[in-house]
């Protein structure tokens, strides 16, 4: 019935505000399959801890210098172009329903490279941000992403409770680590040997998905 009404609630919103891809502009989606498929790839060689692309090596100079607490950081698109738009749509228009293609690129890379997790964690927003924005957009990636996978989405654990400057206005990876650092704490202790798959809509230099790695180890999780 809940099925029905959502796919009831989807037929009158296109008829009354159709929806058009991003990248063609054809009416139907926000981003077409076709449009889809020419979102630019992260394709090896990428670092091993950040993932992001590097010409060669284990690990690139930045993350060899740093202590980190994440295990990897992967990512199937480059935030370049349409990907970019795609993001910045469903991070700062409102446009809520790009989660969707965007879980459907993270699940295939998934079913092609997996990671063995026992739940999915978004990572979370400061309160404060949360208002201002109405929503947390890795927690509807995360949502989405859940279906796809079958894996419980648990937005219950992790708790942002400093509201640090947005990473893109900072210069260095070192100061992105030093503003993140402390800026997240766990709520649940029982975290022993779990493993968790952190969902983020974008990472530069992993910062903040360390900090929350850094937390969710602290409670005992074995994997991030």
């Amino acid at each position: 019935m809940l099925y029905r009404l959502d796919r009831l609630g989807k037929a009158v919103t296109d008829f009354f505000f159709p929806q058009f891809c991003i990248g063609c502009g054809r009416e139907g989606e926000v981003i077409c399959p076709a449009c889809i498929a020419k979102l630019p790839r992260l394709s090896p060689p990428f670092c091993f801890r950040c993932g992001l692309p590097q010409t060669g090596g284990q690990s690139c100079r930045d993350c060899a210098g740093l202590d980190l607490a994440i295990d990897g950081i992967r990512s199937p698109l480059i935030f370049q172009k349409l990907a970019r738009e795609a993001v910045h749509q469903l991070k700062y228009q409102n446009i809520r329903v790009m989660a969707a293609p965007l879980a459907g690129v993270l699940h295939d890379y998934l079913t092609e490279n997996p990671i063995d997790a026992d739940m999915f964690i978004p990572v979370p927003l400061h309160p404060r941000r949360l208002r201002e924005r109405g929503y947390n957009q890795s927690l509807l990636l995360a949502h989405q992403l859940g279906r796809l996978c079958s894996i419980s989405v648990r937005s219950d654990i992790l708790k942002r409770s400093v509201n640090t400057p947005p990473q893109a206005r900072t210069v260095s990876s070192i100061e992105r680590h030093h503003n993140m650092r402390e800026a997240f704490t766990s709520l649940d202790g029982k975290m022993k040997g779990k493993r968790v798959l952190l969902i983020d809509d974008v990472s530069t230099s992993g910062a903040t998905l360390d900090a929350c790695a850094s937390a969710l180890k602290q409670a005992g999780a074995s994997c991030v």
